[in-house]
């Protein structure tokens, strides 16, 4: 009797095991779920990318956490699953989440005037004629004032250094202006003083102009807080989301889990190595090469783990593990359409975030209400509070030609839901 009943037991456990294999994981079918590593694999296969690494959280766990291919395919080096990205725009939600952790403590309000906290933005001026042989310029008085909402849904006006308009590149690169990648040291101050005095691209509050207002945010940050853009966000976002790894000045022992960064070849578009004249008036060398500038633009290096812990806060409702960072009404304000009729495709923009609309959701299955962004070189992120999940995908390569590999990512996650 013993006997058939251990047979019975075991029969049972491999039943269960099987089970275990083709039943949902976490919400997910774990069949479908492995679709990804299909389409990452494919790519890899194809030489339009050497390696990534993806996640997905569910629930506040781990769903799907993958490394694919090389991280430096010259050397040898496979890719890690806790390699460090510069996650570079991915920043900019970091930077804005510490500008609504200080509105909370009334330092500010959101229609303030910019110049009420940095003068040099006070009387703003409009480009009005643009001289391309000098890049000499005339300008006339803006409408009205940029305000602190205006920059964290750019909205501002302002432009962008090195990937904006020829105009406003070339008006930045005559000042010195730099997208955030500094190849000399500088002081976030000094670079935020002096934007201020520069003319802007549009009218406040006209359009959306993706740009340099995020920056002028992290020196509000500096101003508000008293502290320095890097020490405020190690004491007060990534050492209550335990973010170990996430920093503008990488340390001497992590150096070696910084990740290789590729760009593509002109002529074939496969990657290479990047190269020293791929992004002129920049470097890649910006988290060790102590410039001393924290562009809360696009200064971060981290890995997917930290960033998922980030964005776990927004699923989250501004709770991290018993931890509140920000309130909950905080939170429905900086997930929430702020740019009312302006355009930005199917989708909107809220505070710091790009917003899934009903239209977004049409498109491509993401739940309306997420948000999202990405990286100059290759990161992409997004958080669905309505199922409580994340998905980001991360590698380093720019330009990418296949960069509809984030669109396919999130499809392939959506149909593996149970």
């Amino acid at each position: 009797m013993k006997r058939i009943l251990l047979i019975i037991t075991i029969s049972l456990s491999i039943l269960s095991a099987k089970a275990q294999q083709i039943t949902p994981s976490n919400g997910f079918n774990p069949e479908r779920l492995a679709r990804i590593d299909n389409v990452v694999k494919s790519y890899i296969d194809s030489n339009w990318i050497v390696g990534a690494v993806c996640l997905v959280m569910k629930d506040g766990k781990p769903a799907y956490y993958k490394a694919f291919g090389m991280d430096n395919k010259e050397k040898g080096k496979p890719m890690q699953k806790d390699i460090i990205f510069r996650i570079a725009s991915q920043t900019k939600a970091i930077t804005s989440t510490a500008v609504m952790m200080l509105w909370e403590e009334g330092k500010f309000l959101l229609d303030d005037p910019i110049s009420k906290y940095i003068p040099s933005f006070a009387n703003p001026k409009l480009l009005d004629k643009f001289n391309e042989k000098d890049s000499s310029y005339t300008a006339v008085p803006a409408k009205r004032e940029i305000t602190i909402r205006d920059l964290l849904t750019h909205t501002s006006g302002i432009g962008y250094a090195q990937i904006g308009s020829a105009k406003m590149k070339a008006i930045y690169a005559k000042a010195g202006i730099q997208a955030g990648f500094s190849n000399h040291k500088q002081l976030l101050a000094d670079a935020i003083n002096k934007l201020g005095t520069l003319p802007l691209e549009y009218n406040p509050g006209e359009r959306f102009n993706y740009s340099l207002s995020i920056d002028v945010l992290g020196r509000l940050v500096e101003i508000a807080s008293g502290l320095p853009l890097d020490k405020f966000f190690a004491q007060r976002i990534f050492g209550p989301l335990e973010m170990k790894d996430t920093y503008f000045h990488l340390p001497e022992a992590k150096r070696a889990r910084l990740a290789a960064v590729y760009t593509e070849d002109a002529d074939t578009r496969k990657p290479i190595l990047w190269l020293n004249n791929t992004f002129p008036g920049s470097t890649i060398d910006y988290p060790v090469n102590n410039n001393g500038y924290f562009a809360g633009g696009a200064g971060l290096v981290s890995t997917i783990t930290d960033y998922a812990a980030f964005l776990q806060l927004f699923i989250n409702g501004g709770v991290y593990q018993g931890k509140q960072l920000l309130a909950r009404h905080t939170i429905e304000i900086m997930t929430k359409n702020q740019i009312g009729d302006i355009s930005l495709g199917d989708d909107k923009f809220g505070l710091g975030f790009q917003i899934t609309t009903s239209k977004g959701n049409a498109r491509l299955g993401v739940s309306e209400g997420s948000l999202s962004w990405g990286g100059f070189f290759g990161t992409n992120y997004w958080a669905d509070p309505k199922e409580k999940l994340s998905g980001l995908i991360f590698l380093q390569q720019w330009p990418f030609k296949h960069s509809e590999l984030a669109d396919k990512y999130k499809v392939l996650v959506y149909q593996a839901l149970k």
